[in-house]
């Protein structure tokens, strides 16, 4: 699933970007092309449609890119419980756990011994 988001995330990236080269800051790009026409043309307002377009797509992509997080997360929890580095760090703490036993037992042992 982390992998479809990403994708989808790109795609979204690819198409912002893609908008934002068609637009000009100056009043030019594709909107320029049709602002004497747009009366005879019919496409009304193409700059509005873009700007829409641009927002659109970086909800899109700011949504998708929380929602990827939320499953990297989950995936991280789920390898972290297998990964050798905890399996390491439990079997460090059993074998401190065992070698702070063992003066307890040769303890008991030399008491016995001396009895």
């Amino acid at each position: 699933m982390y992998i479809l988001l990403t994708i989808l995330i790109v795609i979204a990236a690819v198409l912002l970007t893609l908008l934002v080269i068609v637009q000009n800051s100056k009043g030019g790009g594709l909107a320029a092309g049709f602002s004497s026409g747009n009366q005879v043309m019919g496409a009304p307002k193409t700059a509005d449609f873009l700007e829409k377009a641009s927002w659109t797509l970086m909800g899109i992509i700011i949504a998708l890119s929380i929602i990827a997080v939320g499953f990297n997360k989950s995936a991280d929890q789920s390898v972290e419980e297998g990964s050798a580095i905890t399996e390491q760090v439990q079997e460090a703490a059993a074998q401190q756990e065992a070698a702070q036993a063992v003066p307890e037992f040769e303890a008991e042992a030399t008491e016995e011994v001396a009895e």
